[in-house]
């Protein structure tokens, strides 16, 4: 059995630094009696003799020699991964990965990130725009710490905490005659043409959800035109052809600043976006400070119209198993 330790390691790279029991005894401010008795177990250990010793000097024996280097490499390496770890969890140094919906990236993020830059300009952080099951699978994999986005699968390897909330309403030109009404509802949509996201989306399979569930009294027709991306379906509106259904958040992207929103009633439909993070893994210091400072900012800044913030325990969810 190998029960060779750091102490072994450390006190052989010093008798050799030193040629000596005694002067590397008082560097590393043990007794000399136990430093010969550390050297001694690390030889049984490996069954060879490393040093050759007289009355003047101790030296290396061959084997000593060659295993030197290795030594001080091993020594070298412990102690490069313990200051990592320290200057980790002091958030001198580390990385962060999230993933998250565009809307949330381009809306609700940058702010953040770029106080907490100014705090921690040593940690590197990745954004990863991902749809909801891009989102998930992100994370399930380890690819990122965490994500935020839409509860799409309820997966058992995830959790889910909601921490943001906005309400669906319709996105149109400002010269639509929808404008002119005091409220939207869904039934109003009946006889208008629709561009949508298209069906993998997290915002589509929700609204296709409350559809067949009937929480809504509306039907997406099978001629309606779908676009993959946010600026493509912001295109589509601007040129007249169709109107959309999104939630605010959503609607508040840079892609549709030159489009009107409007919320709809009867009812109301809201959606909820979540902290994702993986079941019995820790996202580390420096993921919870980003986390507790968007939950603060969500909090405390102005939101988009109709978009809420959800009170949540960063650390209690983060670390939930």
């Amino acid at each position: 059995m190998n029960n060779i330790s750091y102490r072994h390691l450390n006190a052989f790279i010093e008798v050799s630094r030193h040629g000596s029991f005694t002067h590397a005894a008082e560097h590393l401010h043990v007794t000399q009696s136990t430093l010969t008795a550390t050297i001694k177990q690390l030889e049984a250990q490996v069954a060879l003799q490393l040093f050759d010793r007289t009355t003047r000097r101790v030296n290396l024996t061959r084997d000593g020699e060659r295993f030197y280097p290795v030594a001080e490499r091993l020594i070298s390496d412990f102690d490069t991964a313990i200051n990592d770890l320290r200057a980790s969890a002091q958030q001198q140094r580390g990385h962060i990965g999230i993933a998250a919906s565009p809307s949330v990236l381009n809306s609700l993020l940058p702010p953040v990130i770029k106080t907490y830059r100014q705090a921690f300009p040593n940690i590197g952080i990745s954004l990863k725009e991902e749809g909801a099951s891009g989102i998930e699978e992100n994370v399930i994999n380890n690819i990122v710490d965490f994500g935020i986005g839409g509860n799409r699968s309820a997966h058992p390897e995830l959790l889910y905490q909601p921490i943001l909330q906005d309400r669906y309403g319709v996105v149109m030109t400002h010269d639509d005659p929808l404008i002119m009404a005091d409220t939207l509802c869904w039934n109003d949509l009946k006889q208008r043409s629709l561009s949508m996201l298209s069906v993998e989306n997290g915002i589509r399979i929700q609204l296709e959800k409350c559809i067949s569930e009937k929480k809504i009294p509306f039907i997406l027709e099978n001629s309606l035109i779908e676009a993959s991306t946010p600026a493509t379906l912001a295109s589509l509106i601007q040129n007249g052809i169709g109107i959309s259904i999104l939630p605010a958040l959503a609607a508040s992207t840079p892609a549709f600043h030159s489009l009107v929103f409007k919320p709809l009633s009867e009812p109301v439909l809201r959606r909820e976006l979540c902290l994702i993070t993986r079941k019995g893994r820790s996202i580390g210091p420096a993921g919870e400070e980003l986390l507790k400072r968007a939950t603060q900012y969500f909090q405390e800044a102005p939101l988009p119209a109709y978009v809420e913030a959800l009170s949540i325990s960063v650390k209690q969810t983060a670390l939930r198993a």
